[in-house]
């Protein structure tokens, strides 16, 4: 009994440590763009948004207890490097900018139209600051009492969505691969799978503090609870992109957080605006709180407690408030060539080590499949800013997949079988820590 309370405990709080400020407002614009495409597009969405974020825990507690022991199997210096990238990138860059910008557009404008974005982020991280500041109640806070509260509002909306339709699918000009790409693609933007990496240390902490000590029983409940939370996300997903695909808007250009205040709005009416006004408050909490502290946590280890916890979370505070301003149409596009870079190199990382890394022992598989992938992102990210010439990109759209962004996948397979084949038979079945 205690067990599986802990498991839901844990589970909730990793479901809304997930769920944050971009969860809520990409998948009901990813269904404006799909027209009738809602079943392969919620399944390309769910796999960069949900299974891969799962499939990141797992190779955290098969390698050990946090980033830097999955890290350490590939690279003494990995861990520290790609650790810090992922970081900014989930925190002050990114990621718990967008948690308070979201709070101002979605849970307060609606209501107080003359309301100015710096006073509401100022608010929302001093509760951050406040909420954060002592690490050992963090798990407990988010699943104990806010999520529980966000899934009833949530699963609410999208239950009377679905019986009650806005309007029919809205028609679209992408084809059933166009769908599945953008579903995919845009399952970047939550940043989950970066999340997950560090998210499960958290969660491991929180499981040993709760008397799962052992490695069986501390596995069990961590990877139960990974399994909750992906449950939790995939009802909210699919149900958020079917509103967005039966909202009956046709104009693409509208802003995600208007879409959203409509869908809530014609589905619930006044109500609307009330329910995902806390929704949105609860979800960038919950999510502000967990990367704060992970922020806080990695960085002072990182520097050997040179920089304090409590410092370091005060400055990301302050970070991220003086960022929530600039609105989130506007992190967004500034994320989307970070998060095309870094996260194909994070995908092999967790990928290849989930399904491999019982058996294949050797660095070097690794270390070749994520140079393929960097090289891979890399020129990716070079197309990104239009500084390859049309010339160059025929020739690279003869790369599998390149043509829909996802040219890393095969060459970083075919790095990792190299190493295979040239690694000796003793590194083949050495251990990889060493």
């Amino acid at each position: 009994m205690k067990r599986t309370r802990d498991i839901i405990t844990i589970g909730f709080a990793l479901f809304a440590m997930f769920f944050g400020a971009g969860n809520l407002l990409l998948p009901p614009y990813i269904g404006l763009q799909i027209g009738d495409h809602v079943g392969i597009t919620i399944l390309a969405f769910g796999l960069t948004g949900i299974l891969l974020p799962f499939f990141g825990i797992l190779s955290i507690v098969n390698s050990g207890e946090d980033f830097n022991d999955l890290g350490g199997r590939v690279h003494k210096n990995l861990a520290p490097i790609l650790g810090s990238i992922i970081m900014l990138c989930i925190g002050p860059m990114i990621a718990i900018p967008r948690t308070a910008a979201t709070t101002f557009e979605v849970g307060i404008l609606p209501s107080f139209p003359n309301a100015q974005p710096i006073w509401t982020s100022i608010a929302f991280f001093a509760v951050t600051w406040l909420l954060t500041i002592a690490p050992s109640k963090v798990v407990d806070i988010i699943g104990n009492f806010l999520t529980p509260l966000l899934l009833v509002l949530l699963i609410g909306l999208i239950v009377v969505g679905v019986m009650n339709p806005i309007a029919d699918y809205s028609t679209s000009a992408l084809s059933t691969a166009e769908s599945f790409t953008l579903g995919f693609i845009d399952g970047y933007q939550t940043l989950d799978v970066l999340a997950s990496v560090i998210f499960a240390g958290i969660i491991i902490m929180a499981s040993k503090a709760k008397g799962y000590k052992d490695i069986k029983s501390k596995n069990y409940v961590v990877i139960a609870a990974g399994a909750l939370a992906a449950v939790c996300l995939f009802i909210i997903y699919g149900g958020l992109i079917y509103l967005g695909a039966t909202s009956g808007i046709s104009d693409t250009g509208i802003k995600r957080s208007e879409l959203l205040i409509y869908i809530s709005r014609s589905i619930l009416g006044e109500y609307g605006t009330i329910a995902i006004a806390i929704s949105i408050a609860l979800a960038c909490l919950t999510t502000a709180i967990a990367l704060t502290s992970a922020i806080g946590t990695f960085f002072s280890e990182l520097t050997g407690n040179k920089l304090g916890y409590k410092l370091l979370v005060t400055i990301c505070c302050v970070l991220s408030c003086v960022l929530s301003i600039t609105g989130v149409d506007n992190i967004i596009s500034f994320a989307y060539p970070i998060l095309s870079f870094v996260y194909p190199i994070v995908i092999t990382l967790v990928i290849y080590y989930v399904f491999f890394g019982p058996f294949v022992k050797s660095k070097l598989p690794y270390r070749l499949a994520l140079a393929a992938s960097t090289l891979m992102a890399i020129i990716g990210l070079l197309k990104q800013f239009n500084l390859l010439g049309d010339g160059m990109i025929d020739k690279l759209n003869h790369i599998p997949f390149f043509a829909y962004d996802l040219g890393w996948v095969v060459p970083s397979l075919i790095g990792f079988v190299i190493g295979i084949l040239i690694a000796t038979p003793s590194s083949r079945g050495s251990n990889p820590s060493s």
